[in-house]
């Protein structure tokens, strides 16, 4: 597979390793409605936001959606977008490995960008996410109308579509509603008592011995494929789909046979890769929805029409499901998955994460009525937590930073050892689960209620008995994390176990 060279590339690729995990502090005066709806608004540098959300998240996000600044030269109010070539790509790589990370098995990442840099940024990413797994590239049709600036005018924008595996995202792929004017040619001549229905041509292109057929209608005419085809399905299928009444063969009967779709079996449309402005909107719409949310003085400069983050919700999502954009903007995508009832993470590093995106989203907890509102029947609810980026979980040396609680080493140490992210729920005993027939086990801040001077942290008889207690079914091979212990390592040998030294024997996981 070709690859991309660029100036500072073999530091680049390296650059998501040196990012520190940090923590993520919650702001509760910035947080608004239902802190426990499961949204996450997050201010800092994305680079490190998404490296402390590796612990808790990865595996987790079934979508990505990123708006990234294009490196058009433009002077952009919230963005650097007068990037080199080499310096946009030193930022991408180690954003996009940090990504797929997070990303779902059947999950999908789509990435908006224009011509300037869109065709860099295939090859990055067929190399981050394996070209296997490129699913498509989407032209939106930005504009109503030309550019008059350019001989050939700008009208469009990509939006490259790659996944964690494209057969499992394929599968999951939703289908879109059928639109107004794909319902009206539902009709239903016959009055068929299952409904509506659309014929559709039952001649296929090719030649196929087992599917060239004489077909004689209910009038009496004969038929035969067209030159050049053959029939859909074999004659036995044929029949029998012919006398569930699915054949339709004109009003006198002898037409060419035309096979019933009813809308009642319906489940949706399959998008195709043109997505016109009449369907999701465009870059006017966009400016009004932002102008109306916060004045004219106050707008994005360029913000994404609603209606395209909903045609990308609709076609890889479902409720519940966990939506991430890393370069939130002015908080559309935020906004869109609350109103279609998705979960969602989104990180701003500028004040406008303060100043735009917060406020954008009380205001659809409030119900807000702009962009998809209506279309969603969006009546208002739920709610998001705000953080900031706090300290390093680890010191440049490697050692736990002082006064970490246990549920954030934890985290880490699961995610270390497993690359499966931590619920905190887990963190009320040392034993922290078990993962591919191997336990793992945490003393560590005196988690066992123990007022001595080691808290319980040191591995003994006592302490080995009481992680023991909290491992119900479980009887495997255990490594335990402590400040020390006094087993013989015959003993440790003996149970089973496997003794690793805090702060020195924990690593981050790169």
């Amino acid at each position: 597979m070709p690859t991309l060279r660029w100036l500072t590339r073999d530091k680049d690729v390296r650059a998501a390793e040196r990012v520190p995990y940090r923590l993520l502090e919650e702001v509760p005066e910035l947080g608004y409605g239902d802190r426990n709806a499961g949204n996450m608004l997050i201010r800092g540098d994305n680079l490190e936001a998404l490296k402390a959300l590796l612990p808790y998240y990865a595996g987790q996000v079934k979508c990505i959606y990123i708006d990234p600044p294009y490196n058009t030269g433009s002077a952009f109010e919230h963005y650097d977008d007068n990037l080199e070539h080499s310096r946009w790509l030193a930022m991408m790589w180690p954003r996009l490995e940090l990504l797929r990370e997070l990303l779902a098995e059947d999950g999908s990442i789509w990435v908006s960008i224009d011509d300037r840099e869109g065709h860099y940024l295939k090859v990055i990413m067929d190399e981050v996410f394996f070209s296997g797994n490129f699913v498509a590239n989407v032209v939106w049709q930005k504009r109503i109308s030309p550019d008059f600036r350019a001989v050939l005018g700008d009208g469009h924008e990509h939006i490259l579509v790659f996944s964690s595996s494209k057969d499992r995202f394929t599968a999951r792929a939703n289908f879109l509603p059928l639109s107004e004017s794909q319902r009206k040619e539902y009709k239903n001549p016959d009055k068929d008592p299952r409904g509506p229905w659309v014929s559709r041509d039952f001649a296929a292109q090719g030649y196929r011995p087992n599917q060239m057929y004489e077909i004689l209608t209910p009038g009496g005419a004969r038929h035969f494929p067209p030159e050049g085809s053959c029939w859909k399905n074999t004659e036995e299928r044929f029949l029998r789909q012919l006398d569930e009444g699915r054949f339709y063969f004109g009003k006198d009967g002898n037409g060419v046979p035309r096979r019933k779709k009813f809308l009642s079996e319906t489940a949706g449309r399959q998008s195709w890769t043109w997505w016109p402005n009449e369907e999701v909107g465009n870059t006017q719409e966009s400016k009004r929805e932002i102008k109306a949310l916060f004045g004219k003085e106050r707008a994005f400069a360029t913000p994404k029409p609603e209606r395209l983050i909903q045609r990308i919700l609709q076609i890889a999502t479902n409720p519940g499901d966990l939506v991430l954009d890393s370069f939130l903007g002015s908080g559309t995508t935020a906004a869109v998955a609350q109103k279609m009832g998705r979960r969602y993470i989104g990180i701003e590093m500028g004040d406008h994460a303060v100043t735009h995106c917060a406020p954008r989203l009380q205001k659809v907890v409030d119900g807000e009525q702009g962009g998809i509102s209506k279309a969603q029947n969006w009546q208002g609810g739920g709610g998001f937590r705000f953080y900031r980026l706090g300290p390093p979980v680890f010191a440049e040396d490697g050692r736990i930073q002082p006064d970490i609680r246990f549920p954030v080493l934890a985290a880490h140490i699961w995610f270390a050892e497993t690359g499966q992210p931590w619920s905190e729920s887990q963190a009320a005993i040392p034993f922290l689960g078990a993962h591919e027939g191997h336990g793992y086990a945490l003393l560590y801040n005196g988690i066992l209620g123990d007022k001595s001077v080691s808290g319980g942290n040191v591995l003994t008889r006592k302490t080995l008995a009481a992680i023991r207690d909290g491992m119900g079914d479980f009887t495997g091979p255990l490594t335990v994390y402590g400040e020390r212990t006094v087993l013989s390592g015959a003993t440790l040998k003996a149970e089973q176990v496997a003794f690793r030294q805090t702060p020195y024997d924990v690593k981050a996981r790169t």
